[in-house]
């Protein structure tokens, strides 16, 4: 494997094909993605942690019926010409300020649903040979210092693959990819530990560890000559935890924050919540609500 180790982490990839179908009927016709949690969409948080992890170029893995994410990276000049001849300054800034340079924004379509290595895979061209990062929009992690910028400062240090990581219940190992851990290496880093291999969702019983991977990834340019093979894994689909698990130089990243996945409906309630309540301008009415509601259900007497 070729070192990478002071290259800065200058493209991510978003995988953004998926048929949401846990969310239907609202991703009838809208992407699981562009569900808002408060107030932006889903890619909208995962495209500000790239960048706050000194990102520069976006890609987006898309799959059909998802113009929807394509619009919202670009200006919407109707809107903005309402807005700005109604003087709304700030609402005026909300639907442009944030937007990243002209060309830094590259959608690919993925044709087929074949797993996350295959979304992976398909951005191959436009990574190039060079270090990059992978976020899962439905995955989020509320911290003080966003998840993948933690990451990139370890990656810094270690080079190699990094992953996000959390520890969880035995009982769902079935559900994540696993890491073996190799506790004959140490990485001075307390948050990091090296892995010997990983499994993609393994019985409890056969569980290497609880460790689990969680939405982000830096990874090696090296992984795509291992995708290319189109090997399937679990659930018959081309799984990008087989291809990292191939590779050199692995460590598992035990992040700051609170995850969310909100690929299920009950993490993204909790999302919702969860980011309302961070909101100084929220936060007083909506415990208000919440305690409201949870009496009405009878939960709280």
């Amino acid at each position: 494997m070729k070192s990478h180790k002071n290259t800065k982490i200058r493209k991510a990839v978003f995988p953004v094909g998926g048929l949401g179908t846990r969310f239907l009927p609202a991703t009838k016709s809208m992407p699981k993605e562009m569900l808002p949690v408060v107030d932006k969409p889903l890619i909208h948080y995962a495209f500000e942690e790239a960048k706050a992890a000194g990102v520069e170029q976006f890609i987006f893995v898309t799959g059909r019926n998802k113009h929807a994410i394509n619009d919202h990276f670009d200006n919407v000049y109707e809107l903005q010409s309402v807005l700005g001849a109604r003087n709304k300054r700030k609402e005026l800034e909300l639907t442009s300020d944030w937007l990243p340079e002209a060309g830094n924004v590259i959608f690919v379509r993925q044709q087929e649903p074949l797993g996350l290595g295959h979304a992976v895979w398909c951005a191959r061209h436009l990574v190039g040979d060079e270090p990059f990062a992978v976020i899962l929009a439905d995955d989020m992690v509320l911290s003080k210092t966003p998840c993948l910028q933690q990451m990139a400062g370890a990656y810094a240090q270690v080079g190699g693959n990094i992953l996000g990581v959390m520890d969880i219940p035995r009982a769902q190992t079935a559900s994540y990819g696993i890491v073996d851990i190799d506790d004959k290496k140490k990485p001075a880093d307390k948050r990091l530990v090296a892995a010997k291999g990983l499994v993609e969702k393994p019985a409890p019983d056969k569980a290497p560890s609880t460790l689990s991977i969680i939405g982000r990834y830096i990874l090696q340019p090296e992984v795509f000559t291992l995708l290319d093979k189109q090997q399937p894994g679990a659930g018959g689909e081309i799984q990008l935890t087989d291809a990292i698990a191939r590779m050199q130089d692995i460590y598992g990243y035990r992040f700051e924050g609170t995850r969310y996945d909100c690929g299920s409906l009950s993490g993204f309630v909790a999302a919702n919540v969860a980011y309302a309540l961070e909101r100084k301008d929220l936060r007083g009415q909506v415990i208000k609500e919440l305690d409201a509601v949870l009496e009405r259900s009878g939960v709280k007497k």
